[in-house]
């Protein structure tokens, strides 16, 4: 039976879209179904890419037919992703033809930014099963530089800041006065430092998989290997390591900070939106760096649901101020900083 599209971007968004379902939710009306939209056909790649027990070349291939199946360039046919565990995912495969007529009745400016951040978004993926392909338990694959750790990250994230600004101004007429390329770097710089906060988090579990984000290049520069990061002796001796790509996200939150306070007071809802990622990824930043054990797999920092009710009973009437708001995300920023420097 066909998905109709008050489900698909209803029902079945909220299935898969985990805590971000509440910022695509809060969306003004006109942004909320390009978005929306974008982030179910991303998710779909993303369930391909993740598909258990295949091979990463076949996995690979899925891939890149579903990205030429959303930029237009292949006609529709049946994705590969195996039986996904969560029902969630099975639903969304099994939606996909209805999500690509949705696509192609949106207006056409937000059909090639969508196409646009989807096709990144899946550059991203692709890069991340060739480079680790040959990782394992024991054997973890590293990144090599920087540079490349900066690619992957807006790759994955860093491009959905560019996306959001353009389909912001087109919608929203009180951000015509933009500049966006300003607009689009703090968008980037935000999204990137959500990504590399994921990363810290999620290194242990990581390096358990056979990956390495965690750039050779910054190893060595911090007398470390990659074997290092597993071996429980070793741990202390990455903390520098940590407080440095703490210290680069930080960054990035400062400009994702930027960006929502240049979202006006009387967009409420684009900046609640916008806001609210930005308070739980400094939350988890801030607890990765007051936790002990950071690379200790048996350990993982996640911000409390009742820190995130809290967040969001506190974010409405502070939103409604630019002074109380700054003042809060200051705050934020400082509180984080600090856990830099401890």
């Amino acid at each position: 039976m066909p998905v109709t599209t008050d489900k698909l971007l209803g029902e079945l968004l909220k299935r898969v879209s985990r805590s971000f379902y509440l910022s695509l939710r809060m969306l003004p009306p006109g942004m909320r179904a390009p978005v929306s939209l974008a982030y179910l056909l991303a998710r779909a790649a993303d369930t391909v890419a993740d598909t258990p027990g295949r091979p990463a070349a076949q996995r690979l291939a899925q891939l890149l037919s579903w990205r030429d199946q959303v930029t237009g360039s292949l006609p529709w046919q049946p994705i590969d992703a195996g039986t996904p565990a969560d029902a969630g995912e099975a639903a969304l495969m099994a939606a996909l033809p209805e999500a690509l007529d949705l696509l192609r009745r949106q207006p056409a400016a937000d059909i090639a930014d969508i196409r646009r951040v989807v096709t990144t978004l899946t550059d991203g993926m692709c890069f991340d099963l060739r480079h680790f392909e040959q990782g394992r338990a024991g054997a973890p694959v590293p990144l090599q530089t920087r540079a490349e750790l900066d690619r992957y990250t807006y790759l994955v994230a860093g491009c959905v800041g560019e996306f959001w600004t353009d389909i912001a101004m087109r919608h929203r007429p009180e951000l015509q006065v933009w500049s966006r390329d300003e607009m689009v770097a703090k968008g980037v710089a935000y999204g990137q430092a959500l990504q590399l906060t994921n990363v810290l988090r999620d290194a242990a579990e990581d390096l358990a998989n056979g990956r390495c984000y965690l750039p050779v290049e910054l190893l060595v520069w911090h007398g470390l290997t990659v074997a290092d990061l597993s071996d429980p002796a070793r741990r202390a001796a990455a903390r520098p390591l940590l407080v440095e790509l703490s210290t680069q996200a930080l960054a990035g939150y400062r400009a994702g900070a930027d960006y929502v306070l240049r979202i006006p007071a009387g967009s409420l809802r684009l900046r609640l939106a916008s806001l609210w990622p930005l308070m739980l990824g400094l939350a988890s930043l801030e607890l990765l760096l007051a936790a002990p054990g950071w690379l200790d797999p048996s350990r993982r920092v996640k911000v409390t649901r009742g820190a995130v009710y809290r967040m969001l009973l506190r974010s409405l009437p502070t939103a409604l101020s630019t002074t109380a708001l700054r003042r809060w995300t200051d705050a934020a920023l400082a509180r984080t900083a600090a856990a830099c420097r401890a």
